[in-house]
């Protein structure tokens, strides 16, 4: 269990309150609304003690930044392939899974392809 503090409490509570999957600046400009003196560095160094503590998950690595989850229970994601969104899938289909000599003790699971906004965007482009 990591220490409390307002900086690192801050910090989880702006990844916990989003379905975005955001990434440490993002999460730097959230805590550096209420908390003036935070440091990017603060922010990476925190995220760093959450993934170790496991209450927090390094989703994907989208355009060179890593992308964060404060929920821990296994699910997979969906990333898209353009414009780079991050979302949750939920009752992701069983990936049926060979008989090992092995304990398995979790998972990660990431679709790539097209989200809907940019099919839609792209749609409409070769419709004019």
């Amino acid at each position: 269990m990591i220490r409390s503090s307002k900086k690192r409490d801050a910090i989880y509570a702006a990844l916990r309150s989003t379905k975005s999957h955001p990434n440490a600046e993002w999460i730097y400009t959230q805590v550096k609304r209420e908390i003036p003196d935070l440091s990017l560095g603060t922010v990476y160094r925190n995220l760093a003690l959450f993934l170790e503590d496991g209450s927090a998950m390094r989703v994907a690595t989208v355009s060179g930044q890593d992308r964060f989850d404060g929920d821990t229970r296994q699910h997979a994601h969906f990333v898209c392939n353009l414009c780079g969104d991050v979302a949750d899938v939920e009752d992701a289909p069983p990936i049926p899974f060979p008989e090992m000599d092995a304990t398995i003790e979790g998972y990660q699971l990431i679709y790539h392809g097209i989200c809907r906004s940019c099919q839609n965007q792209n749609a409409k482009g070769v419709e004019k």
